[in-house]
């Protein structure tokens, strides 16, 4: 995994209509993931995750630079 890669952090809230968490990487264009439970929809985002960087490498996307978010002024 690159550098770049290794910074995306999956952001996970709950969808009341649905009744299933949702995983997301804001970053990534079109990614997201659910399961059931918190440990499923990790487990579901961390394999979307691996398919999402292999076409992006076979296609040529970049993958996006991670925003570092500081809580210091």
């Amino acid at each position: 995994m690159r550098e770049n890669e290794k910074n995306l952090k999956i952001k996970l809230y709950w969808a009341e209509e649905d009744k299933l968490y949702i995983a997301d990487i804001p970053e990534l264009k079109g990614f997201f993931a659910d399961g059931k439970t918190r440990t499923e929809a990790i487990h579901n985002a961390e394999i979307v995750l691996a398919e999402w960087l292999e076409v992006a490498r076979e296609e040529g996307i970049p993958i996006p630079k991670v925003k570092i978010q500081s809580s210091f002024p």
